[in-house]
């Protein structure tokens, strides 16, 4: 039986591998959390629209995403949309990182989707007369919404819109088959120049459980500040 040690992918060519893996899944989760967010207010919005066209385009776009497998979308990125981009665009395009860009853009529309569920039924939450009340004050919908409501909603959403925060982090995992260099691909690489499965994955697997853990806190932390009975307790 093969001897465990951790001790050759503490340092050196392995451990900085696992390091940048690892930092480029943190970054990725970043980037998707600063694009997502937005996106998924905008779709929230749409979503509770009054105007049933605006109302169909929130819904067209959530249920398209959901019903996609993520892997699908970062294949349909990868491989399907820079081949409808001009020639120069394209090269540029593969010059740069674009296992990164591809997966950024589909972690974004994939994440938005879920979180837009969210901060709409927070939306749902806050009483109608208080947008009926910005109305009556002059306000116009979205300058109440955007106001009035919306800040209500986000608060009540946080716990869930961590739970999803969690989700994406997970998610980033996928982007492995693009070939991002993120810390699956990077484990991949560790194990076939180390031939230490065991080891390579069970540090991973922590890296990955670490994180889990903080964000589950975060979660469990905003549940109690949002819910006044939890923050009795």
């Amino acid at each position: 039986m093969p001897t465990l040690s951790f001790a050759p992918l503490l340092h050196g060519d392995y451990f900085a591998w696992l390091l940048a893996g690892l930092q480029l899944s943190l970054l990725l989760t970043g980037l998707t959390l600063l694009t997502a967010l937005p996106l998924a207010i905008a779709v929230a919005v749409l979503r509770v629209s009054p105007w049933r066209a605006l109302n169909l385009m929130g819904e067209s776009y959530v249920e398209t995403i959901r019903c996609v497998p993520l892997l699908v979308h970062m294949l349909f990125w990868y491989f399907g949309v820079p081949e409808l981009l001009p020639a120069g665009l394209k090269e540029n395009l593969y010059a740069a990182n674009i296992e990164l860009l591809s997966a950024w853009a589909a972690l974004t529309l994939y994440t938005a989707a879920y979180m837009s569920e969210d901060i709409r039924s927070g939306v749902r939450a806050v009483p109608g007369a208080q947008l009926d009340a910005a109305r009556a004050l002059g306000f116009s919908y979205l300058a109440g919404m955007r106001l009035v409501v919306l800040p209500q909603a986000l608060r009540i959403a946080l716990p869930p819109l961590l739970s999803q925060t969690l989700n994406l982090w997970k998610n980033t995992s996928i982007a492995t088959v693009i070939g991002a260099a993120e810390l699956m691909t990077q484990a991949q690489r560790v194990e076939s120049a180390s031939f230490r499965g065991f080891e390579t994955f069970a540090l991973v697997t922590v890296a990955y459980l670490s994180v889990s853990l903080v964000l589950t806190g975060l979660a469990q932390w905003a549940q109690q500040v949002v819910s006044p009975k939890g923050a009795r307790r």
